[in-house]
């Protein structure tokens, strides 16, 4: 209610300012008649855009001040604790992700290049800081992996050779290079180490597919099966992929995981989809 109060004193206050000049030169009933269509105008247009880009919060906070569940809010004592401890290098961290979260990695970055300093000046280097500044600026250039998150990535693998980022995003800049084979070696090696029910696998396995496909090699099935594995497992209610899946591990002659993949689309399926089923299985003889 209070947000609503507020708009609305400020509504009439916007109303007041655009009529008065109006009320002031003209005079009786031409005057009150074109106050009134200015009034609704500034209302009309004002409402407009306030539908488009407002936050009817903001008004109420304006009047409560934060509140301690408020994300901005958090960035704000965040910061405080940053500029309070600039040498320790964990509330600039905590900043930074309070930056990523809020879609702001160009000062994401600049808190992260704030914490590799703190910890730097302490003798630590740790890799996960260098991943997450690159990770920054790559976010701040729409996924581009500029000169500077290249170099951040790479001293990261230095420090850690099984740092995800730095390989996913050391990939994307390979493959930017023209050195698709670069990107393969990276992105494979990330595949084997990333959990097989993770969105990163799932692409992984669908960037892997479509770079072996640019570079004319024929495509990795049992990658590409084990992605669709992934994939069911996250959203069970697909019977035409576990059709797919059921019938693709038949075709690779491994009939164990045919079968328990049979048993997964049937506790998923229901009604018309278990009579699909049980043609499927009878077919492919499981």
């Amino acid at each position: 209610m209070i947000a609503y109060l507020v708009l609305a004193l400020i509504a009439l206050a916007a109303c007041a300012f655009a009529i008065w000049p109006v009320l002031r030169e003209l005079k009786g009933r031409a005057g009150l008649f074109l106050a009134g269509a200015v009034g609704v105008l500034v209302l009309a247009i004002g409402g407009g855009l306030y539908t488009l880009i407002g936050d009817p919060m903001l008004a109420e906070r304006s009047v409560r001040g934060p509140s301690a569940d408020d994300p901005l809010a958090r960035i704000a004592q965040w910061a405080a604790d940053a500029r309070a401890h600039p040498g320790d290098p964990r509330p600039w961290v905590q900043l930074g992700a309070g930056y990523i979260a809020a879609r702001d990695p160009d000062d994401a970055a600049k808190a992260f290049g704030k914490a590799i300093d703190a910890a730097e000046a302490r003798g630590q280097h740790l890799a996960f800081l260098y991943s997450a500044y690159g990770e920054a600026l790559s976010l701040a250039t729409m996924g581009a992996v500029p000169p500077e998150a290249e170099k951040a990535f790479a001293h990261a693998l230095t420090l850690d050779p099984k740092d995800a980022a730095a390989r996913y995003y050391l990939g994307l800049s390979a493959v930017a290079r023209g050195q698709p084979q670069v990107a393969l070696t990276l992105w494979q090696g990330l595949l084997a180490d990333v959990p097989a029910n993770s969105p990163m696998h799932e692409e992984l396995v669908d960037r892997i597919a479509a770079l072996r496909a640019r570079m004319g090699k024929a495509p990795d099935i049992a990658a590409m099966v084990a992605g669709l594995a992934a994939r069911l497992q996250q959203n069970p209610d697909d019977p035409a992929g576990w059709q797919r899946l059921i019938r693709a591990y038949a075709v690779l002659g491994d009939k164990d995981k045919a079968k328990a993949a049979l048993a997964d689309a049937r506790k998923a399926a229901h009604g018309e989809n278990l009579a699909a089923l049980d043609a499927e299985a009878k077919e492919l003889g499981l």
